[in-house]
């Protein structure tokens, strides 16, 4: 059974404590819009930690706002595109249980911390996201 939004907000607390101090990230935003979501931020980069109960998954989703877009792409891939993971398949999304969550939580924020010296500039982080298959929204709202 998927951990309720609770137990997900607290285990996210849990694990991306480190990895914000460490990259001095703000937050975390939590929210329960649509999805429980968790978001940490640095300037115009945020990475936004989700838990779907449908799917019994959670994954993060970098997200890079400018003057004229809004950028968003999951973090595997992302990884991939700046070079710090080879390929697919080297962490987890998987929530069904605590357990699980947990050790996917921990993945996803492993590379956040590997990904992140990469998007301090926000022109060479334009260009990461991009060429990592990002979703693209103009301010304006049009795709």
């Amino acid at each position: 059974m998927t951990p309720s939004a609770k137990v997900f907000f607290e285990e996210v607390r849990a694990v991306y404590a480190e990895t914000a101090a460490t990259l001095g990230l703000s937050g975390p935003a939590e929210t329960e819009q649509v999805l429980p979501a968790s978001t940490y931020k640095d300037g115009g980069v945020a990475y936004e930690v989700v838990l779907d109960f449908g799917e019994g998954a959670v994954e993060c989703q970098v997200r890079l706002r400018t003057d004229s877009v809004t950028l968003t792409v999951d973090i595997e891939p992302l990884a991939i595109a700046v070079g710090v993971v080879e390929k697919r398949g080297g962490i987890s999304y998987s929530a069904r249980n605590l357990k699980q969550m947990r050790k996917s939580l921990q993945g996803q924020a492993d590379y956040v911390q590997r990904v992140h010296p990469f998007l301090t500039d926000a022109d060479a982080a334009e260009e990461l996201i991009r060429q990592a298959g990002a979703r693209e929204w103009s301010q304006d709202g049009t795709q």
